[in-house]
Order: C-alpha cells, then structure tokens, then sequence
C-alpha cells in the first residue's frame, strides 16, 4: 500500500513538473556559437512550449533587438517563443565580437541556417517559423529554398524581390515629384543618383528624399547619412543583395509561404512583390495587403501585422513535431 502510495505521488509530482514547465515563460539573452562567433539573440514568450518564430530585420546593417520591437512582436509572444536576432556585426553581436571576415550575402545566409539549426535543436522543435523584412527576406527566402523542411511557414514583409529594378521604379517616382514640387534641392540631389548606386552618398540622397516624401521623420540626419556615406561594408553587401532576382533564381519553394505588402511601398516596389507572388509555386500561399503603409509594415501596422499572423496564417498551419 506505501508503495502504491509513493508510486502515485511521484507520478502526482511528474506531471505536475511538466505542466509547470510547459506553461513557463521564457524571457532570456542568449549569445549562441554561430558562424565561428558569438551571435546574440532574445527569446521571448508567454509559454516556452509553442512553436519558434524568428524575426529577421532588415537592414543590412540594422539592429533586430531593440525596444521597438515590442510594439510589432508582444501579441506574437502569446503564440510563439519569439526570437530576435542582433546579426553579424550588428548591435550586441557586433559588441561582442566584430565578424573576423569579408562581409557577403553568402555568410549571412549561413549564420542564418546555423541559428535555425541551433534553435530547433535547443527547443526540440522540428519546425519553426520565419518572418523576415526588407533585407531580412533575402535570408527568409534563402532558408525557404535550401531548407524548406525546417519551416512551418516563411513570411515575407516588405520582400526585396528584384531591388534594382524596384530602385529604378523609385527613382523615376522621385524625381517626378521633385519637379512637381519645384524643390530645387532634390532635383540636384537625385539627378546625382544612379542605378545601380556607385556609392553610398547617392544611396543617402535616394533614401533621404524617398523619407521625406513618404512623409517619414528622420530623427538623426547625421547617423542617417553616416550609416549610408561611412559603413563601406554593409554599402557593399547591401549592393550584392540587390543583383538578386527572385522572379528568376526562386520560382518556386516547397513550403507555406506569405506575403506581407504595404500598398504605398515603393521601396520594394509593392508590384513587383505582387507580380512575384502571383508567379511563386509554392504548396501555400497567401498574400496581407496593408493599406496603410509603405515599406515600414511592422512600424506602421503592427497590429494587423500580428493578428494576420495570429488570426488568418497559423490556424492554416498543422503544428507537430
């Protein structure tokens, strides 16, 4: 009878473990061994059973772990363990340890598919879920390609589909309002810009004017400048991403894929990421237009953003491991 007793207890106690642990949040920093450096990354969430869902920023350049983001991602903390990753010689990651290499598109892509691999096996998780935005897609795309079995879905905010094509579609834009507006200032600044940017000032003066007709606020025009004008690296491996021409290197993945399109992007341009998707075989698809925004969706909109992911995508999802 005691030995029933115990017997029962210990069972009492196990599930009564492994509820606990299911149901704990998560909400940690962790600096993970990726591409021969140390990569750092935020994990976060309601409860560290569900699924993964890494975000990828855009950029390149830019940090993914700021407080930003707890605007566009909290929601999705409910659903999902929720990764933000500071990249290669971006924000903490760049604190930490400079990359030791040439920076390429290639490398990026790596430490990309390194990160997932690393995660999956910490959570013993199979699957998880990208979202990647502006640059970010360029990764998200690259693991939808190469290792669609590790994804229960890509998301595509924002995507740089063919991006010089797109900068020659803006540029036209901007110039015509520039003379539409008599502002003799962009009319000399855009006429110095070229497609493909031959440096990082006519990069400066694209997006410079491209903000300000967007109606955009820069709050820093002397870091907005030096970002462009004085990080030669990323200036280089922003122009290699752009050689890349989705419509004719990817035209089709072997998993769920969404597209998430602001209707005044003309960053990259929201027809092309139309015309794209249109083309795109994929099991899945689906495509969230926002209305309200341009290429800044997550800044913008995040609210629908979240509740498209919450509401619409994953009940379409079958979840298991």
């Amino acid at each position: 009878m005691v030995r029933i007793v115990a017997m029962s207890l210990c069972l009492v106690v196990s599930f009564f473990n492994s509820y606990c642990f299911a149901q704990a949040k998560i909400d940690t920093t962790e600096a993970l061994e990726i591409g021969g450096i140390k990569q750092v990354v935020t994990l976060q969430g309601e409860d560290r059973s569900k699924p993964l869902f890494l975000f990828i920023t855009g950029g390149p350049g830019s940090e993914g772990i700021y407080d930003e983001n707890k605007v566009y991602l909290d929601e999705l903390k409910k659903h999902f363990v929720v990764v933000a990753w500071d990249q290669r010689n971006c924000g903490k990651t760049l604190k930490s340890n400079p990359s030791p290499v040439k920076l390429t598109v290639k490398l990026y892509e790596n430490d990309t598919h390194e990160l997932v691999t690393a995660l999956l096996k910490q959570f013993h998780q199979k699957k998880l879920f990208v979202m990647g935005w502006s640059w970010g897609t360029v990764l998200g795309f690259y693991m939808a390609d190469k290792y669609p079995d590790q994804l229960y879905a890509y998301m595509a905010v924002s995507p740089a589909v063919n991006q010089w094509e797109s900068e020659r579609i803006s540029l036209r834009e901007l110039k015509q309002k520039a003379v539409q507006q008599k502002n003799i200032q962009a009319i000399n600044e855009l006429g110095k810009v070229k497609i493909p940017f031959e440096n990082g000032l006519q990069n400066y003066y694209d997006r410079k004017w491209l903000s300000i007709f967007n109606g955009e606020t820069i709050e820093d025009t002397t870091e907005f400048k030096k970002y462009f004008t004085e990080n030669s690296e990323m200036t280089a491996l922003f122009k290699e991403a752009n050689n890349i021409n989705l419509m004719v290197s990817l035209p089709k993945v072997n998993c769920p894929v969404y597209f998430f399109i602001g209707r005044k992007d003309h960053q990259t341009n929201c027809l092309l990421s139309e015309k794209y998707y249109k083309q795109l075989s994929a099991p899945k698809k689906g495509i969230f237009w926002f209305e309200n925004s341009g290429h800044l969706i997550p800044v913008t909109e995040p609210k629908l953003m979240q509740e498209d992911v919450i509401m619409r995508l994953l009940p379409q999802v079958h979840l298991s491991n």
